[in-house]
């Protein structure tokens, strides 16, 4: 009888182009959900003062802006990460060397970004 193998991720060691990948994907994911929520908050804003103060009220809460910092990541990671897959589909950065450097560089970028964001919002 043959033992039944399970797939773990968390033992495989990805390199960092296929982990930047991946999280290009999860980014694209985490944008169109997200997309939806900003138009609601930017038609509820644009109803009036009210509505204005009322979305001002929302990012007053930390969580919220917590939320705010994630999408900018996401967007950035997303933004940064869709340039590196179109540069290397016309053959600019596709060795190996300069993949994993574009790679790390979409990462952190990606980061510094949010960091940004963070620094604004938070």
């Amino acid at each position: 009888m043959k033992k039944a193998m399970f797939f773990n991720m968390f033992q495989i060691q990805m390199p960092v182009g296929a982990l930047t990948s991946i999280t290009h994907r999860v980014t694209g994911i985490l944008l169109a959900a997200g997309v939806p929520v900003g138009i609601y908050l930017f038609s509820v804003s644009l109803e009036g003062p009210e509505g204005y103060a009322r979305v001002g009220a929302f990012f007053d809460d930390f969580a919220a802006r917590c939320l705010a910092v994630l999408f900018a990541w996401a967007l950035a990671h997303h933004l940064l990460a869709g340039l590196r897959h179109m540069l290397s589909d016309v053959d600019i950065g596709s060795r190996l060397a300069a993949a994993r450097r574009s790679a790390w560089a979409v990462n952190v970028l990606g980061v510094l970004i949010a960091l940004l964001a963070a620094a604004v919002w938070l």
